[in-house]
């Protein structure tokens, strides 16, 4: 048994369509989770029957107490609203309850065409779900708010998209598919009632210290997530990762990241990076998450106007003034991020200017990102290295090592610090663009295997970790992600 249960369907039938996923002709399991199927009690129920996993994974066949639904939502895409998105083509199995006791989605995605397709064939195609696995386990490991997948399952179809590609479907596991968006999706419509409900049902799944009974109840619950939402960009730009589609049907409630589509990592420093390819005019740059976050949230707090007060001035005041505080509460988070990237421990004069004038120089030097914070942390104890980063960084590298030789707490607790905030190896794209082609060429999946190995170990140093830390010879100045649908 998996215990599915199937709470967000009790919410009634204006937030979702029943849906049963399309069947596929030969589904075969290629990649699956099983630390993550481990942690949500699914391994006993599917130990060694990977014709049983591929089956329910694919949706050929339910699992016992399965209710599947695509779930309704609106959302504003580069800043234009799109008032019926919804899931074109993913279905919602249900929820399980990890070892924990906490509430998790699983669900479907490429898994055939519902109401909300829009004429989309409802399918995916087997580099995007590989893409997807990588990337969301890489980020895990990394230590970054995140959902992450189960099971990649091959179709034994075909897909076109630019050509015809291997399909596959993907699971993938979130702590909810709650988005700004669905949000959104009750308030354009007027639904007060649903609104009430959607509030109190994310209230109790993701912040029940809040109460539905609160008086403030959707101040506490908007500070909650804007508090969220800082945390999952601070964690972004710590490692480098650009979304590349920060749109509000993108921006799940619950804090973590969602849709790995055109997603990338960014190598050389430059706050504009963009390597989406529909982001013509780098609206979701590296440098512009913060901002972007922001803008959500305000989308967000326009919905939940009428339920703060009921004089719409109080109200739009009260929302006002708690969003002015995010760019105080960011600045804060974004500065002590880099100061343990930077192994700066306590109160450090100066902190802030060191910390903007690495990133001025890495701007002007065109430096790689990654590679410069790992070198930083080796400098420590690599004397060699220590003076190749002084020729590199010129005098900001002594500044620097001065305030770690008089941190009371010594240079070895700062280089823990950094080592557990400066990975030594992230998804570079190149090899990730290497890894998918491997895959769809052989219908295999050894080359993605080995990579994950090394992504689930992003601050250690294996065998193979050199294998993976070479940067791209172009500087990634041609790549181009797209969004994969």
């Amino acid at each position: 048994m998996l215990n599915f249960s199937n709470t967000y369907a009790q919410l009634g039938d204006e937030f979702y369509q029943r849906v049963r996923p399309t069947p596929v002709a030969k589904p075969e399991l290629l990649m699956f989770n099983r630390e993550l199927a481990e942690s949500l009690g699914l391994n006993e129920a599917l130990q060694d029957h990977s014709d049983l996993i591929a089956s329910y994974f694919s949706g050929n066949e339910l699992p016992e107490g399965c209710d599947p639904i695509a779930l309704a939502y609106s959302g504003h895409q580069f800043g234009h609203m799109n008032p019926q998105l919804g899931d074109g083509r993913a279905h919602l199995l249900g929820e399980v309850l990890d070892n924990d006791g906490k509430r998790f989605d699983i669900q479907l995605k490429g898994s055939g065409p519902t109401r909300y397709s829009r004429q989309g064939d409802g399918r995916c195609a087997l580099g995007p779900a590989i893409r997807e696995f990588l990337m969301s386990e890489a980020m895990h490991a990394l230590g970054v708010p995140t959902s992450r997948c189960l099971a990649v399952v091959a179709t034994g179809e075909s897909v076109y998209r630019d050509r015809s590609r291997p399909g596959a479907i993907v699971t993938r596991v979130a702590a909810s598919h709650i988005r700004v968006g669905t949000f959104q999706y009750f308030a354009i419509r007027g639904q007060q009632e649903s609104l009430t409900k959607l509030l109190d049902y994310t209230i109790n799944r993701h912040f029940p210290e809040i109460g539905v009974d609160a008086e403030d109840k959707v101040l506490r619950f908007l500070e909650a997530v804007m508090a969220r939402q800082i945390t999952l960009i601070v964690e972004w730009m710590r490692v480098g990762f650009i979304h590349g589609v920060m749109n509000t049907d993108n921006t799940l409630i619950c804090g973590d990241t969602i849709d790995y589509g055109p997603c990338a990592m960014m190598g050389t420093y430059h706050p504009g990076t963009v390597y989406s390819s529909i982001d013509e005019h780098g609206r979701y740059a590296f440098g512009n998450q913060p901002s972007i976050a922001l803008w959500n949230i305000t989308r967000l707090a326009e919905c939940l106007v009428s339920l703060i007060d009921n004089d719409e001035k109080t109200a739009v005041d009260l929302a006002q003034s708690l969003l002015q505080e995010y760019n105080v509460r960011f600045e804060t988070a974004y500065f002590d991020m880099f100061a343990k990237k930077l192994g700066l421990i306590g109160s450090v004069p100066n902190s802030h200017e060191l910390i903007v004038d690495l990133l001025a120089k890495m701007k002007d030097k065109q430096l790689d990102y990654t590679h410069t914070f790992a070198r930083l942390t080796q400098s420590l104890h690599d004397n060699i290295l220590a003076e190749e980063m002084k020729t590199e960084l010129g005098s900001w590298y002594e500044s620097w090592r001065a305030c770690i030789d008089n941190c009371e707490e010594g240079s070895d607790c700062a280089e823990k610090q950094m080592a557990s905030n400066n990975p030594v190896v992230i998804p570079r794209n190149h090899h990730i663009e290497a890894v998918l082609l491997a895959c769809e060429e052989t219908g295999r999946t050894e080359a993605a295997d080995e990579l994950l190995k090394v992504l689930r170990s992003p601050y250690k140093t294996l065998t193979e970790t050199l294998n993976y830390q070479d940067l791209p010879e172009d500087g990634d100045r041609y790549y181009r992600t797209f969004c994969g649908t």
